[in-house]
C-alpha cells in the first residue's frame, strides 16, 4: 500500500480536515493516481510513524510552482497563499532552493471514514 507521509506538526491539520492536499516537489503522477487508496501517516524519516487515516486520492495535477492557485496552496497549507511563500516552504522541507518554475505535483485526497 502507498502512503502519504507528513511531518508531525501537520497532524492536527489533517485530523481537523483543514489539510486536504499535499504539494510535492517533482512529477509524482506515476506513483499516485486518482482513485488510489493510501495511508496518511505522520512522523519523521527513519522514525516510527503514526497512521492518521486511510484516504482516497481525488485528483493528481502536475504543474509548475508558479502555476499554483492560491486555493491549491491553501489546501496544502492553510497558512500560505502565495507561490513565492510555497517555494520557500518547500525549500525548507526538501533542504534545497526551489525556483518558481520547479515542477510540483498537487495531490488532493479525502479521508475514508468507517
Amino acid at each position: 500500500m502507498h502512503a502519504l507521509n507528513f511531518y508531525s506538526p501537520i497532524a492536527d491539520q489533517l485530523r481537523s480536515g483543514r489539510k486536504t492536499a499535499t504539494i510535492r516537489l517533482g512529477d509524482k503522477s506515476a506513483k499516485y493516481r486518482k482513485g488510489m487508496v493510501v495511508q496518511v501517516l505522520v512522523g519523521t524519516r527513519y522514525s516510527p510513524r503514526e497512521k492518521v487515516f486511510d484516504a482516497v486520492i481525488d485528483k493528481v495535477d502536475v504543474k509548475s510552482l508558479q502555476e499554483l492557485s492560491p486555493r491549491e496552496i491553501e489546501h496544502d497549507n492553510p497558512e500560505i497563499r502565495r507561490a513565492e511563500d510555497m517555494a520557500h516552504f518547500l525549500g525548507q522541507l526538501y533542504n534545497r532552493p526551489v525556483s518558481p518554475d520547479a515542477t510540483v505535483t498537487v495531490i488532493r485526497f479525502s479521508e475514508i471514514r468507517g
